[in-house]
């Protein structure tokens, strides 16, 4: 690898952000600086902290940002299930996104597994 950049996850969770700023454009204004801004914040963390533990030096400390990278698709989730048991997305969109995110998660939790069996 030579960047965290060829890394198929953080492609994916970049494209998945894209995503989820387009799908929030249709949130209530009055969400702008509540479920709205979250969703996009927590969406943000996983491609960053996937690079960010990339660039570090050691498969222990690459390994405890895609913990965190996890903890945000967590929040993801429980984001988009809001914005869907508000109404402020369809069912159809949120369960898009929801896959988007359930097939992140598996990846990283790949990394995190393949990390665990590499030999220091």
């Amino acid at each position: 690898m030579n960047s965290h950049k060829d890394l198929i996850v953080w492609q994916k969770s970049m494209s998945f952000v894209e995503e989820i700023y387009s799908l929030t454009k249709g949130f209530p204004d009055e969400e702008k600086y509540g479920l709205t801004a979250q969703l996009r914040r927590a969406s943000v963390s996983i491609p960053s902290n996937i690079s960010e533990g990339a660039a570090r030096h050691g498969k222990k400390e690459f390994g405890h940002f895609l913990y965190m990278g996890l903890g945000s698709v967590a929040e993801v989730e429980t984001q988009l299930e809001l914005a869907r048991r508000l109404h402020f997305a369809s069912d159809s969109a949120v369960n898009c996104q929801l896959q988007k995110i359930t097939e992140i998660r598996r990846m990283i939790q790949g990394m995190i597994s393949h990390l665990d069996s590499v030999k220091d």
